[in-house]
């Protein structure tokens, strides 16, 4: 699961959902494509209109996409619900999966900039008796570039066939927490990076011990209400549905297309638990990329990748060099739905895209390339 986890963000790819079982109707044909815009120095858009064509497909049933910087192109196709066969609507929320990292981190780097934490303060300061004595001092900063050393917490299935039953059940981010501390740790802070959930539970709980507030509220206060993110927020509790207008998803499960929409998401909570719209996306990435959500300097934590061996994530972003172009970007995956949070430093180019991939088990590579690639082919 980690391999394939590694895999997938690193081709900047898969995100997904999930709900109640219904037998698949037959593909609806899908509506036109969106038209390009901008110049022609901008993306791929014969390419990125291809891979918009034939929607719904095995692979896809729904696609947004959002390009952006020189040159803009808008698209959207696919099917709302296929049991209705009604067009996939563009401004759709969806579960936007560990792109949520991405607030997460900024929270942190906010707080840090405030002076109300160090990034190397340790986690044994600021939550006594989170881990045990067999694990040497995990700093903040290693938290959120995965290098803590710490092992994948408690799950309710690493697939979404084993999730699937368990979908409206509860796992709470201090059972997570205690599992990958129950394990002991992976290896010594700070000496190799390894991308998972759990370094991103653990902030979730110092946001909430170092502000006495909860993360949900955090995250509106910091970042949704200032930058006008109306329709992004987190799930209330254990609710498993996605409030608002939204395309549904779905998922293979034993040979059958499955909708997968509605899935209590608790347990991926400040690392996985975000709701969003590709508009609200774009919105958070150009003010982040801006500095207007961080400040210098805690803003570059985000894009430093740490100086251990194969590493390259910074504070949540990852660092993917593609076509001469080095990108920054966030991949998100949650049953049904896959996200991906993309641009150059400088934001001559951006991508922000909602897919709903019919595939959590794939490692992403066909719809980067698909999807993702041709934004950034020229």
């Amino acid at each position: 699961m980690r391999r394939r986890t590694a895999v997938l963000a690193s081709a900047l790819v898969l995100a997904l959902t999930a709900g109640p079982a219904v037998a698949a109707p037959a593909l609806a044909a899908a509506p036109a494509p969106g038209t390009a815009r901008g110049p022609a120095a901008g993306p791929d858009t014969d390419a990125l209109r291809a891979a918009l064509a034939g929607l719904p497909d095995h692979d896809a049933t729904a696609a947004l996409l959002r390009v952006g910087g020189e040159g803009s192109w808008r698209g959207t196709a696919g099917v709302r619900d296929l049991r209705t066969g009604a067009p996939a609507l563009a401004h759709a929320r969806f579960r936007a999966g560990s792109v949520t990292k991405v607030v997460t981190a900024a929270i942190v780097l906010q707080l840090a900039a405030e002076r109300r934490i160090d990034l190397d303060g340790t986690v044994q300061h600021y939550l006594p008796g989170l881990f045990t004595d067999a694990f040497r001092p995990v700093t903040v900063r290693q938290l959120l570039n995965y290098t803590s050393g710490l092992q994948p917490g408690a799950s309710l299935g690493e697939t979404v066939e084993e999730g699937y039953a368990h979908r409206f059940e509860t796992l709470t981010p201090r059972q997570v927490v205690a599992a990958s501390v129950a394990k002991g740790p992976a290896y010594d802070p700070g000496t190799r990076q390894t991308y998972a959930n759990i370094h991103y539970t653990v902030l979730g709980l110092l946001i909430e011990k170092v502000t006495g507030d909860s993360y949900a509220h955090q995250a509106q206060v910091r970042i949704f209400r200032p930058l006008g993110m109306r329709d992004t927020s987190f799930p209330r509790g254990a609710d498993p549905r996605i409030h608002g207008p939204h395309n549904r998803g779905y998922d293979w499960i034993d040979g059958r297309l499955v909708d997968v929409t509605d899935w209590n998401m608790s347990d991926r909570w400040a690392a996985g638990d975000m709701i969003s719209t590709t508009a609200d996306l774009e919105r958070l990435l150009l003010a982040l990329f801006r500095g207007r959500v961080v400040p210098e300097p805690q803003l570059r934590e985000m894009f430093t990748v740490p100086d251990v061996p194969g590493a390259r994530y910074g504070a949540a972003l990852e660092r993917i060099e593609l076509n001469g172009r080095v990108i920054w970007a966030k991949t998100g995956s949650r049953p049904g739905y896959a996200t991906v949070f993309a641009a150059t430093r400088d934001l001559s180019r951006t991508l922000v895209y909602s897919v709903n991939a019919t595939d959590a088990k794939g490692d992403g590579l066909a719809a980067a390339r698909r999807f993702a690639f041709p934004a950034f082919n020229r």
